[in-house]
């Protein structure tokens, strides 16, 4: 039997890092913290992460690669199935890096790397909720005037969907600040968000994908 190369040093800490963060919080998770779950010396830390920020950076990164991927499959949504699955990814995404929302005004007020970055993640994600709102919207009007003022409430939509995507788990987290970050509750609380960020969308479909968003909202309903 072929044995699995050991994972290397810079890859374990990073996986451990991103399980503390996600757990206890970035603020509340030391490097001694990480060092001592690793059971690596501190000084083995830092010779690969010479500081917390650089921790932070590159799972900030990480998270900006794969969000960017996935951001460019909304192009290819055209039902509300597609829909539904492109809002639960996004939801599973931003789930797997919680800690840059959980924690997020503290990160912005202290770290220039996500302050001069996470502008451009909302945008990003803003217009490609936008684009995926003409792609499902109904056939468009014909007079101009409505066409403009359909137009300004899409814009609004995708804005208010970037809202609640942003900081849903901060919502959930003060609900249930004591049960809403562990992974067992994960399912239920995307679910709640994607349930929601699709109560946004329903009104702006035409009759026929509304009623199959409504079916799918009613299949999938979240435990309260």
């Amino acid at each position: 039997m072929v044995k699995k190369a050991p994972r290397r040093t810079a890859e374990r800490i990073l996986g451990t890092t991103l399980e503390l963060f996600n757990r206890f919080g970035e603020p509340s998770a030391s490097t001694t913290m990480i060092s001592a779950e690793l059971r690596i010396s501190p000084g083995n830390l830092y010779y690969h992460f010479p500081s917390k920020d650089e921790l932070v950076n590159t799972l900030f990164d990480q998270y900006e690669d794969r969000l960017y991927k996935l951001l460019e499959a909304s192009q290819d949504v055209g039902d509300v199935e597609d829909a539904w699955f492109f809002l639960h990814s996004l939801f599973e995404l931003i789930w797997q890096y919680r800690f840059l929302y959980r924690d997020l005004n503290h990160l912005l007020s202290r770290n220039r790397r996500l302050e001069t970055h996470f502008p451009t993640i909302l945008t990003r994600k803003r217009e490609a909720l936008r684009g995926l709102l003409d792609n499902l919207r109904a056939e468009p009007p014909t007079d101009i005037d409505i066409d403009a003022a359909a137009a300004r409430s899409r814009d609004a939509v995708a804005a208010s969907m970037v809202v609640v995507l942003t900081y849903w788990l901060s919502y959930e987290y003060v609900l249930h600040p004591r049960s809403a970050m562990e992974p067992e509750n994960a399912q239920d609380a995307l679910l709640r968000g994607a349930y929601h960020v699709l109560g946004l969308l329903a009104p702006h479909l035409g009759d026929a994908p509304r009623a199959h968003l409504l079916a799918l909202i009613d299949a999938y309903a979240p435990a309260p």
